[in-house]
């Protein structure tokens, strides 16, 4: 099949880019490398840097022949939405809009969605939270991504476009960017690594429920296979405070750092877990790399970008 992954210059997108070209798919990749890193895309894939929102991605389509879509390009920091909520919707909605216009009129198969279980739910009213869980994002990058699939539904009712939304909770490992705002796990070990303070905002005892990328990629294989429009969970049904998550990297690394602590961020959720029965049941899915492995190999490839 020929596969268009968005935002495959980036963390996550650049994994699931791998895997396509690793199961003999032709793969086509669109990044602006606002946040990507050209170094990220597998040589073997034909890379355009566009932005989503450019009136040239209609003719990346006609001339690829897309199958399926794998759309993982974002404004993806929950801070950066709250300050700029103006810049998330044009990045997220009306970026996410464009691709879909180009899908539909390009009989593409299907678009598979990187949404967000993490920001769509909101403070939670139990845990973990499954699919049918009430809707309230606390952020405009929820807001933004639960629009989104408002938009796949709307565009599989009326167009016959079909979809998979896939809600992530807090995705890390290899490749994440550790110079931002999200990705506690890649600005702690970066930070720890080159004996540099991490500051945990709030009390630290908020909770999150952090998935390994490749566990991740499989979601994202099977999801181009499922048969039929649906939403997803992808997270582990585990909670984790920030608190030991520092301290777990603290030990991994060696570092004699203490945590210290800084202001609560506005916008931020107080506890997020997600269950994944329902991706269980349907695609026979369930996270397989346990949170000290996935931590293991993330500061090992942290140390290595530090040597080079």
């Amino acid at each position: 099949m020929n596969i268009l992954v968005t935002g495959g210059a980036g963390f996550i997108g650049s994994h699931v880019v791998d895997k396509c070209l690793s199961e003999g798919h032709r793969v086509i990749v669109i990044d602006d490398l606002s946040t990507g890193k050209v170094e990220n895309v597998n040589p073997q894939a034909i890379f355009h840097k566009l932005d989503l929102r450019s009136a040239d991605l209609a003719v990346i389509f006609a001339r690829e022949a897309i199958d399926i879509v794998i759309h993982h390009a974002a404004q993806m920091d929950v801070r950066r939405s709250v300050e700029d909520p103006v810049f998330d919707a044009s990045v997220n909605i009306l970026g996410s809009i464009n691709l879909l216009e180009a899908a539909r009129r390009n009989r593409v198969r299907k678009v598979v969605f990187a949404s967000t279980g993490g920001a769509i739910y909101g403070e939670q009213d139990y845990f973990p939270a499954d699919e049918s869980h009430p809707l309230r994002p606390l952020s405009p990058y929820g807001i933004s991504k639960l629009a989104v699939e408002k938009y796949l539904y709307f565009y599989y009712r009326v167009y016959g476009l079909t979809f998979v939304a896939l809600r992530y909770a807090n995705v890390y490992g290899p490749r994440q960017n550790s110079e931002g705002e999200a990705g506690v796990i890649a600005i702690f070990t970066r930070k720890l690594l080159h004996g540099e303070q991490p500051v945990i905002n709030g009390d630290g005892n908020q909770t999150r429920d952090y998935v390994y990328v490749s566990d991740v990629v499989r979601a994202n294989m099977l999801a181009v296979h499922h048969p039929s429009p649906d939403f997803f969970n992808v997270g582990t049904g585990k909670e984790t405070t920030v608190n030991t998550l520092f301290d777990s990297l603290r030990k991994l690394i060696g570092s004699a750092l203490k945590p210290v602590h800084g202001p609560a961020k506005k916008g931020e959720q107080l506890r997020s877990v997600l269950s994944y029965e329902h991706m269980r049941g349907s695609c026979n899915w369930e996270p397989l790399v346990r949170l000290d492995e996935g931590l293991q190999k993330t500061v090992e490839f942290f140390r290595r970008e530090k040597t080079r």
